[in-house]
């Protein structure tokens, strides 16, 4: 999709009625225009493999224990990139048709949910999945500022919430993120075990300088910097890819105990990264371990120039571009990475070529 072209009004305008209406209405249609103009490809059809059991069918999906349960949020900023994720997803599993997505969408929008869920319909006829909408104006307020202002979108916290968002009778699930494409089959990392009474489980990345994750008010704490003392080591890990274990999480409210630290920073800075920190204070040193080629993350560069970034070593299951440049927009702009070439295949949008013929 091409950038929508931009709209100049001139300083002058501004103070002329007759000048100002009329790039006004210009500057507005152009953003609706860009949000009307993703249209996208039906995806084929995937089939279970003769292995596979039969989810019953009655009353629907959405409990069945046989089921992959898969968590994602979904706007309209990042529906391409949720597009592709969840063709990956279908395309590279053993069993597509026994995978039941749960889609969160901002509950402040609820006209941009309808066409949401319209979209998912016509571009994915055979897809089960439910949506639910989360009260994003409620968790607004204990939103601070971080270092980058997509971070700061309440929808990005929605992950916090989704043991009271879904119903009780969804035991396990994988939380992905919209900008990612799986290259093997979901079932493997839905499968990961969660010992005695983890939580959650994802991959950790030990090497990273996890102090670098909180400001120096919070290391120069006592009381907050033993936070991690009665754990093992805790080490970073990224929350764009997790197993969760629901029912724990609720026995644990472990929704509260984020709360209550992000209640923290707005009366002290403690940290600067979005909803990543709260979490690594509550689960770092504690979360069940996954292979690192579940989340080839980093690849859409740092969270301020997005810079190019090559695979970490060894085997990939899942590619992951966090951070600031995204595929679809370098792509768009004739500027791709070398491995944005493996997002486009799964691209669904329709070209302006393809919608003109």
């Amino acid at each position: 999709m091409a950038p929508p072209p931009t709209t100049k009004c001139s300083f002058f305008s501004l103070f002329f009625f007759t000048f100002t209406f009329p790039c006004l209405i210009l500057l507005f249609s152009t953003q609706a225009t860009s949000t009307q103009q993703q249209r996208f490809k039906e995806a084929p059809k995937y089939y279970n493999s003769p292995t596979c059991g039969t989810l019953k069918p009655e009353p629907n999906h959405t409990c069945s224990e046989k089921a992959v349960h898969v968590a994602m949020t979904l706007d309209v900023a990042y529906l391409r990139g949720s597009m592709a994720a969840i063709l990956s997803i279908l395309q590279h599993t053993s069993c597509p048709e026994n995978v039941m997505f749960h889609f969160v969408t901002a509950a402040s929008k609820p006209s941009s949910a309808v066409t949401l869920n319209k979209t998912l319909t016509t571009t994915f006829p055979y897809l089960n999945f439910q949506m639910y909408p989360f009260e994003d104006d409620a968790v607004s307020r204990l939103i601070s500022t971080s270092i980058r202002s997509a971070l700061d979108t309440p929808l990005n916290y929605a992950r916090t919430y989704l043991s009271t968002l879904l119903p009780h009778c969804v035991t396990t699930l994988v939380y992905l993120d919209s900008d990612l494409i799986l290259v093997d089959d979901i079932a493997k990392l839905a499968a990961t075990p969660l010992p005695g009474q983890a939580v959650l489980a994802a991959p950790e990345y030990c090497s990273a300088n996890f102090s670098a994750y909180f400001t120096p008010s919070f290391w120069s704490n006592p009381s907050l910097s033993l936070t991690f003392a009665t754990r093992r080591r805790p080490c970073y890990f990224n929350t764009g890819v997790m197993v969760i274990h629901l029912r724990r999480w609720r026995a644990g409210d472990y929704t509260t105990v984020i709360e209550e630290w992000m209640e923290l920073q707005k009366r002290m800075r403690i940290y600067e990264l979005g909803s990543l920190p709260p979490f690594l204070l509550v689960f770092a040193g504690r979360i069940a371990a996954v292979d690192h080629r579940w989340n080839q993350h980093g690849l859409g560069g740092d969270n301020f120039r997005g810079l190019c970034r090559e695979l970490h070593p060894g085997p990939v299951s899942l590619l992951h571009w966090s951070g600031k440049g995204k595929p679809w927009a370098r792509l768009d702009a004739n500027r791709p990475c070398p491995l944005d070439a493996l997002w486009a295949p799964y691209d669904l949008l329709h070209t302006r070529s393809t919608l003109q013929a």
